[in-house]
């Protein structure tokens, strides 16, 4: 079979020899020994994480955060951090076929300018906290620069902008209030950690004296709108009410099996027809930004939680890093498969490897063997980022060089930030 590319899109998918008939002048990628996949989409990052990749290792959530992470970002976190640690992580990323990512960090005005500078898809999310940071102030302060940020992109096709409160417990309902009516205004998504940890449920209790998605739901947050991130304490009654409200739920597994946060109820969530897509969190949790290994692990913890090898089929695994994530962003009539009319967003893996030989399933291979080393071409919007293994656009070696800078900068620091 053959993939037509005119532009940014796909014109036809047929067979190899109709398409050197119908397409006789057009230039052309010999590609026998690899599959063609729908570009791969990570639909939770926090990019420029990538800096603290290993910097707080082996703790709990609340440890990790309070103790580690919000202190070093405190001390180092700004525009060029964002933009060093952001090209750090597109490389890692579109090197494993990822093709777009939801973020969720601060100086998102950043982010987006390095993604459209490597050609990167992005939903770019725009960040709200309880508590000042380096990029904004106040409630009001991050909502009305998020929404400066999601205007000054409009018409720019390899970016879309999403709210990205960072948790219900962070959080005040006021601040919910504007987000949902924006959301609803904008058609915009809300990219939101919820259900993380068992802590997040007592913590809900006592400062709201009802359950996370009992506070969500009444304020009218539960919809389709909502990418759910992490989801690891959910009950019978709280899975009902996710399938009658058409929540997205976003399912990082390394990060909560790293973070001993519990179990996303992958089995229960399939049986009620819930949308699941995946994403990897940022490098600092994980440790890093591998979704053909965050499916693996997903299809593997889903079949060991559930006692149940049926589960999360390697199909199914697959559709949680192409259209099940499209849908959650609300693109999928643009990407997340392989079809004419849909943008030209694509990995190819060479599957003449030694774990992925002999070969009976395609498919099985892809989630139970393969590497994300096997990814030899990248395409985003019918431009080619990566061919035969190598960047097309992206100097690697200062990419890593000023990674560097930064390891030696933060270690130098790690006893003034108290962490």
């Amino acid at each position: 079979m053959a993939v037509a590319m005119e532009g940014e899109r796909i014109v036809a998918v047929l067979p190899r020899a109709d398409a050197f008939a119908r397409f006789q002048d057009a230039s052309h990628v010999e590609l026998p020994r690899h599959v063609l996949l729908p570009g791969f989409i990570n639909m939770h990052t926090h990019s420029a994480m990538s800096l603290l990749r290993g910097y707080a290792d082996d703790l709990n959530l609340q440890a990790w955060l309070n103790d580690h992470i919000w202190p070093v970002e405190k001390a180092f976190v700004g525009p060029k951090f964002v933009h060093d640690g952001t090209r750090l992580a597109m490389a890692e990323m579109l090197r494993g076929g990822t093709t777009c990512f939801n973020d969720n960090y601060f100086f998102p005005e950043v982010t987006a300018a390095a993604a459209v500078a490597a050609g990167m898809r992005a939903s770019i999310g725009l960040p709200v906290i309880d508590v000042p940071t380096a990029w904004a102030d106040h409630v009001d302060d991050y909502i009305n620069k998020g929404l400066k940020v999601s205007s000054g992109w409009q018409g720019e096709t390899l970016l879309s902008t999403a709210f990205a409160p960072h948790a219900p417990y962070s959080v005040d309902d006021e601040a919910f209030g504007r987000i949902i009516a924006l959301s609803a205004r904008h058609d915009m998504r809300v990219h939101m950690h919820v259900l993380e940890s068992e802590w997040e449920v007592g913590e809900s209790l006592r400062q709201h004296g009802k359950s996370t998605l009992d506070r969500l739901n009444d304020l009218g947050l539960l919809n389709e709108r909502l990418l759910a991130v992490h989801m690891t304490q959910l009950g019978a009654s709280d899975i009902a009410l996710l399938s009658d409200t058409n929540v997205n739920i976003i399912h990082c597994p390394e990060s909560n099996l790293k973070l001993g946060d519990g179990f996303c109820p992958v089995a229960r969530l399939l049986e009620q027809d819930i949308n699941l897509a995946l994403g990897t969190d940022g490098a600092a949790s994980n440790n890093n930004l591998d979704l053909l290994a965050e499916a693996r692990t997903a299809a593997l913890l889903a079949k060991g939680v559930a006692a149940d090898p049926c589960t999360l089929k390697a199909f199914e695994a697959l559709e949680m890093l192409t259209i099940n994530a499209a849908t959650a962003l609300g693109q999928a009539q643009e990407i997340g498969s392989i079809e004419a009319g849909k943008l030209a967003d694509m990995c190819a893996l060479d599957m003449d490897f030694l774990q992925s030989t002999p070969m009976y399933d395609v498919v099985s291979h892809l989630i139970y063997a393969a590497s994300s080393q096997q990814v030899t071409h990248v395409w985003v919007g019918g431009r080619m980022l990566l061919e035969d293994s190598s960047f097309t656009g992206m100097d690697l070696d200062e990419i890593i060089d000023r990674a560097k800078r930064w390891a030696v900068r933060i270690a130098a620091g790690r006893g003034a930030t108290g962490a």
